[in-house]
């Protein structure tokens, strides 16, 4: 008698936006979601630099997290992919908007210029290819970026707080935080630069 074979687990995303859309790994993403307003709020109050440290780590760290159990378990959806970018962004954005406001924090207008400049550009850009039917899908340089900018994030919090601001060695760690910083602002660039060449790689296609 002959015996069907198993399906096998695929990481190709449920095109419909339904039961499956509600799983583990998208719900991680609304967690970061909600994390990244918590967030917000502890940088606008003041006073709290060390917990909004803790809170932005645990939501970077979410984003590796979901993205690990959707591929490993075959549970990659059509709100996933949609969500997991969009978090990621709102979360970046929102933290360089609201330190920007913030005396002391290193993070100066023209950085939140570039970040959110860059985010949008790529994000239009991706749109556009994707309904051409190219893959544009994220690239290392994307993921270099994103993990730059966290680390550059949680060091400008953190030299918000008095037990660095009032240290003997204040200076050092600001300079250590500026040059986080613009590490971050160059891995931004280079990183757009790299996905404006892929862009234009995929449009000469046809």
């Amino acid at each position: 008698m002959a015996t069907t074979k198993p399906e096998k687990t695929s990481s190709a995303p449920d095109n419909h936006l339904g039961r499956n859309s509600l799983n583990w790994p998208n719900a991680i993403t609304m967690s970061r979601l909600i994390l990244a307003i918590v967030l917000f709020a502890l940088i606008d109050y003041r006073g709290y630099w060390k917990t909004s440290v803790v809170v932005f780590v645990i939501a970077a760290a979410t984003d590796a997290l979901d993205g690990f159990i959707a591929r490993r378990y075959g549970m990659v959806t059509v709100l996933g992919r949609i969500l997991d970018p969009f978090v990621d962004k709102f979360i970046i954005c929102g933290a360089f908007i609201f330190l920007l406001a913030k005396s002391g924090s290193g993070i100066n207008a023209w950085m939140v210029m570039i970040v959110i400049g860059r985010e949008m550009f790529v994000t239009g850009l991706r749109g556009f290819l994707e309904q051409q039917g190219k893959d544009f899908s994220a690239a290392w340089s994307g993921k270099i970026k994103m993990a730059l900018q966290c680390v550059a994030v949680a060091a400008s919090l953190m030299s918000l707080a008095p037990e660095i601001t009032e240290s003997a060695s204040a200076d050092q760690f600001f300079l250590l935080r500026d040059i986080l910083l613009w590490g971050a602002i160059i891995s931004t660039v280079w990183s757009g630069l790299i996905y404006i060449v892929r862009g234009a790689k995929l449009l000469r296609q046809g």
